[in-house]
């Protein structure tokens, strides 16, 4: 895919979630963009990086350690959203500003602890099982205040918020349903933790229902760099 498509595809993706926002009456600018770029080329990431994005999602640490390298000229933020086992947590807490998919103390605890001292604490969310599905990661939501309280105490890292991925659903009305648990989850956690300011939702298929219930962050790929690669 070419720079010039890149960049539409990011002004349609933009312009998706200006009419969602203000659909509902909120101001577009407390939604940001999160450009997944997984299984992608770095060159894809050049581009959608000269048509202003700065956000960039990855899930598989080796290939977005490569990317991060390959574009240290840069001014970009990159975001860890996959599954984290504990012997990728110490390259994880190294190299990424931001980490949506915290699911358990044990891991919280490592990136904590091998989070550079140099660097700025890492920025976490709690990824949330929020449907309920066996092969989802996620804490289960009774147990989330309990995780959510240990890992704000953690002195490397700072709480940021939520994220979840709920089952895929065709109408927007279904889709609404888990991401509206989520938000409630969030309301209910800023009560205690009222720093916690992000709700990590929302993908190409379902970004206006997302939007709808509060996300302030889409996680989109498909939409700006079309199907994964290989």
């Amino acid at each position: 895919m070419d720079a010039d498509c890149i960049a539409g595809n990011i002004a349609e993706v933009s312009e998706r979630v200006r009419a969602a926002a203000e659909k509902v009456g909120r101001d577009p600018a407390t939604v940001r963009l999160l450009a997944v770029s997984k299984t992608h080329p770095v060159e894809v990431v050049r581009a959608a990086a000269a048509a202003g994005q700065r956000d960039f999602g990855e899930n598989y640490l080796q290939e977005a350690i490569d990317k991060i390298a390959a574009t240290a000229d840069l001014d970009l933020s990159w975001h860890f959203i996959g599954p984290i086992q504990s012997n990728k947590t110490r390259a994880i807490a190294g190299h990424f500003h931001w980490v949506h998919s915290v699911d358990r103390l044990k891991i919280a605890r490592r990136l904590s602890e091998q989070r550079p001292p140099e660097l700025p604490p890492l920025k976490v969310c709690l990824q949330v099982n929020i449907s309920g599905e066996a092969s989802k990661a996620g804490v289960e939501p009774d147990e989330l205040p309990a995780l959510a309280a240990a890992v704000a105490a953690l002195p490397r890292l700072e709480l940021h918020g939520l994220m979840a991925i709920p089952a895929p659903a065709e109408d927007e009305a279904r889709q609404r349903e888990p991401l509206a648990r989520l938000a409630a989850l969030f309301a209910s956690l800023r009560e205690t933790l009222p720093g916690l300011d992000t709700l990590s939702m929302g993908m190409s298929a379902d970004l206006e229902a997302a939007i709808a219930e509060g996300a302030t962050l889409v996680r989109i790929g498909t939409a700006i760099f079309g199907p994964r690669g290989t």
